[in-house]
Formats: structure tokens, sequence, C-alpha cells
């Protein structure tokens, strides 16, 4: 995998649009509606400075959505373009925002997902995150998870 994690600019939007639709819209038949990240307003978290995404030779291969607070930095998204997963780019945009949260001085990185995306538990527990609570929260039912960072 070979790429550059960039922020995004306005420009990048449809990229990133299009990119979460592709990378969701398999888990809409499990959950009933559309998930979360699908109805972003990412023109606001562009312009919030809180989209990076992962560019190689001028295309948009992925990108995470990143939203510090005070108990953490909080991933909110990530999304591979699906033509692309297996390559490595997931790894490299979450390692990208555990390195941002410690830089931002954060001790822990936190997400949640929906508990119907069971193969995404399993990747955060693969890679040391620790399942903290469940919660539903705006009609969907979401799995929160922590990694404390060395």
């Amino acid at each position: 995998m070979s790429g550059n994690i960039r922020i995004a600019t306005i420009a990048d939007r449809p990229a990133i649009e299009a990119i979460v639709r592709a990378a969701y819209i398999g888990y809409v038949p499990r959950i009933g509606r559309e998930p979360a990240p699908m109805g972003a307003d990412y023109a606001a978290l562009i312009g919030a400075g809180r989209v990076h995404v992962m560019e190689s030779a001028g295309t948009i291969q992925g990108l995470l959505v990143l939203l510090p607070g005070k108990d953490g930095m909080l991933l909110d998204n990530i999304a591979v373009d699906p033509a692309r997963q297996g390559s490595g780019i997931g790894r490299a945009l979450l390692q990208f925002a555990e390195n941002s949260a410690r830089g931002a001085g954060f001790c822990s990185i936190r997400l949640y997902t929906n508990e119907a995306m069971t193969e995404n538990i399993a990747l955060y527990r693969r890679i040391g995150y620790v399942e903290t609570h469940r919660a539903e929260e705006k009609g969907l039912r979401r799995v929160h998870m922590r990694k404390q960072l060395g």
C-alpha cells in the first residue's frame, strides 16, 4: 500500500461521499436503514478540518473523521473504497488516527460501530480496542470501544 494521508478539501467531498456510500451500503439490509456515516454533513466536517483522506496517484482511496473530545480522540468514521479493501489502506488510516490522537495529547482513542457490523467489531478487538458499553443512540444500536495508547 502506498499513498499519502492529507487533510481533506471541499473539492474532495464528492469522492468522500461516494466512498462512504459504497463502503456502507451493504450494511443497510442488516441495520434496516442507512448507517450514520451515510448521512453525515461532510461539507461541515471538511470545513472544520476533521476529515483526512488517503490519496494515491490523485485518487482518494479512503478517509477518516477524527473528533477530539474531553475523554479522548473519537474516530468518528473510517471508510475505504471497496475496490481497495484488503490493501492495507484501512490499517494505515487506523495507525494515522492513533498517531494523531497521541500527537494531540490523548492517551486513548475511542470509536463506536453498529452492533450489526460484526466484522468491524472483530477487527477492532484484534487491534486492541476494548468494548466499553453498548447503547441505542439515534435509533441505532452502537458498540462503543476504546484503545489505550502507549
